[in-house]
């Protein structure tokens, strides 16, 4: 991880993305089993059709997982201030999701130079799966 420094940043500075493999339902599976939300719309598919869906998607709190992924790719998790998203639309199962955070404030706060970000998630296509923001602290 490459230091990040407040006095070098500017509104607009984009964070480094990434993409996810594509999501499968062995990832589906194994984070029902790590968060502890068994929820069936995940992961049975016939409990997905009798809700009206054509298949099982992910949780949307595997998603936010990626974009905090994204933050403690960029600085260390005790930097963190704030964190929040906004579920838009369903991830679907093969969907590769691109995490992506933008710049869009400094500003200072308890004594702490603080930058706010505003994040989302998309799959290949563009469509915004969640969007969000975070505050982080950064010397």
């Amino acid at each position: 991880m490459t230091p990040v420094s407040f006095d070098t940043l500017q509104p607009g500075d984009a964070l480094p993305s990434f993409q996810t493999e594509p999501l499968s339902r062995l990832a589906l599976a194994l984070y029902c089993g790590a968060s502890g939300d068994h929820n069936p719309i995940h992961v049975d598919i016939d409990f997905a059709r009798a809700a009206g869906q054509q298949d099982v998607f992910a949780h949307g709190m595997l998603s936010m997982a990626y974009l905090g992924r994204l933050l403690t790719n960029w600085v260390p998790q005790q930097a963190l201030r704030q964190f929040g998203v906004r579920f838009v639309a369903l991830t679907q199962v093969g969907d590769r999701v691109t995490c992506r955070g933008t710049v869009v404030e400094k500003f200072t706060a308890d004594g702490e130079q603080r930058v706010r970000l505003a994040l989302s998630t998309a799959n290949a296509d563009g469509q915004v799966k969640l969007s969000g923001d975070a505050v982080v602290a950064l010397p």
